[in-house]
């Protein structure tokens, strides 16, 4: 769903930060000389300067295939978007590269049956978008092979407990003729193990069907791990499995057309000058968006909003230091955030008084959510760790001083928040909603339509500068703003002192974006 943008909505930009200035920042100038230089700073903070980075995202993506993802030119040129702006704008700023694993299906799979029978199986399309009869494991192999299928070690009818174990090992395929393809059952091992035994043995191609019992019938949608496999892999559901497996003999199609390899993309990293090197206020966004658009609201929202805050307050005399991070591949599982956080020395993580996350802050259908620090909702997820309670009803505040409504969300481990949380880092941030539907309550606090996603376009090609909401994204920067100067000038943060010496792995669902990937 669109938007509905209200006229002259822009001229209330200033207005929103300038309201939450006497939440932290109501010294009087003869109290404190730095509280004018502060309030200058957040009244030039304004929406249509975030808007503007948004249209040069979608720039970069229509100039590049339509994408800003990880692993492509999209991505690069918007890794050097953000430098270059902030190198202009006095920081300390780093461009941390990593490796990854990069997979994209180019073009839907088939799975054709051209004897005894013709049959069509209907492709899971690239997106993802909806289930088909079969789907394109991630880092399969590319390949367009016509052969003999023969099963390997399978178990039909199934058992009445999960337990196959065909193509778990190399042994199970004694017998087998080079050329064929492998069709294997699901069980107790993961897909790689099965893909790797069959490409060993001599298949042109992998087939991985579910195995049958209650909850284990639908096509299966799974991944390889990493890449490697060089053959074309796919899953099935039961039925198709069944299917294929008699009579023996049966001939098949398979095409695949993927790009499965390992690629290098970077996180951008920004520091102050000055401030406390001891103390460091962290925020950060992820910058990449999926494959299948150019991710204007994910991650472009949280990436431009941070952008323009970080802008104006690189040359502040903060107290403490404040660092500001772009992550790369958060799409593909947190892996931009989860590099930082695992090359940090101890010593390093504990100089990190906290950690501020924006991840999709302008859904067309929003709810202005705020990260759970304490658990107060109740909902029995974890709350993070000791400080993160601070963080959170400092957001309280400012939507409370504009009258706006606000609600929690959990820390379920689907952002960047989910690294920091588990070393112990105080973490908080805010969040308009993905693909959730809105509930009845929520769209009586903040309009909209209840029964419809918050972000209709969540992960797809329509996720454009069309798929934003101008008052999400002006309210989330002035929260953005006052968080980033209240922390930054603060005496007394949520840590590092506060925070216990060895620090316990909070627990957190390790859940992203996607879900949980599904390897067996």
């Amino acid at each position: 769903m669109r938007p509905h943008v209200r006229r002259g909505l822009f001229r209330t930009a200033t207005a929103v930060t300038a309201v939450a200035l006497p939440l932290s920042l109501a010294a009087p100038a003869t109290a404190d000389p730095g509280a004018g230089e502060r309030q200058r700073a957040l009244a030039s903070i304004k929406a249509p300067n975030a808007k503007r980075h948004l249209k040069a995202f979608q720039d970069i993506a229509n100039a590049n295939g339509g994408t800003r993802a990880s692993g492509t030119p999209g991505y690069a040129a918007s890794r050097d978007y953000v430098a270059g702006l902030l190198k202009k704008a006095g920081y300390n700023v780093t461009v941390q590269p990593f490796d990854f694993p990069f997979f994209e299906e180019k073009s839907e799979a088939v799975l054709n049956q051209v004897s005894p029978d013709s049959v069509t199986y209907k492709p899971t399309p690239p997106d993802g978008s909806e289930l088909g009869d079969f789907a394109t494991m991630v880092y399969s192999g590319s390949g367009d092979v016509t052969a003999t299928v023969q099963a390997v070690d399978v178990t039909l009818p199934p058992s009445d407990e999960p337990g196959s174990t065909s193509g778990c090992e190399a042994s199970d395929f004694e017998g087998f003729t080079a050329g064929n393809i492998a069709l294997l059952q699901r069980g107790t091992c993961d897909f790689a193990v099965k893909a790797r035994n069959a490409e060993a043995a001599g298949a042109v191609g992998a087939i991985i069907f579910n195995e049958g019992q209650p909850g284990r019938t639908e096509t299966v949608a799974g991944t390889l791990g990493e890449p490697g496999i060089n053959i074309p892999v796919v899953g099935t559901s039961f039925e198709v499995g069944e299917d294929l497996a008699s009579p023996a003999g049966t001939v098949v199609r398979l095409r695949t057309d993927t790009e499965s390899e390992t690629r290098t993309t970077w996180n951008v990293l920004a520091e102050t000058k000055k401030g406390d090197p001891n103390k460091v206020v962290m925020s950060g966004a992820h910058l990449d968006g999926v494959l299948a658009g150019p991710g204007i609201n994910d991650n472009g929202s949280g990436s431009a909003a941070l952008l323009e805050v970080a802008i104006h307050l690189g040359k502040l005399p903060v107290r403490n230091k404040l660092r500001f991070a772009w992550w790369g591949a958060e799409e593909l599982g947190l892996l931009g955030s989860e590099h930082y956080v695992a090359s940090l020395s101890e010593a390093e993580r504990a100089k990190i008084a906290l950690y501020l996350n924006y991840d999709m802050v302008a859904s067309p259908n929003y709810a202005f959510k705020i990260y759970d620090g304490d658990d107060s909702d109740q909902t029995g997820a974890p709350a993070g760790p000791p400080g993160s309670d601070e963080i959170e009803k400092l957001f309280e505040k400012y939507f409370d001083s504009l009258k706006l409504g606000h609600v929690g969300t959990d820390f379920d481990g689907r952002s960047d928040y989910g690294p920091f949380i588990e070393v112990g880092i105080p973490s908080g941030g805010l969040f308009t909603g993905a693909e959730g539907v809105k509930t009845e309550e929520e769209a009586r606090l903040f309009g909209g339509k209840a029964g419809e996603a918050y972000d209709p376009c969540y992960h797809q090609a329509c996720d454009t500068l069309s798929n934003i909401s101008d008052k999400a994204l002006t309210v989330n920067l002035g929260a953005i703003a006052l968080s980033a100067l209240t922390f930054g000038f603060s005496p007394d943060l949520p840590g590092p002192d506060k925070r216990p010496a060895s620090a316990t792995k909070a627990a957190v669902t390790a859940t992203h974006q996607h879900g949980n990937e599904l390897t067996r």
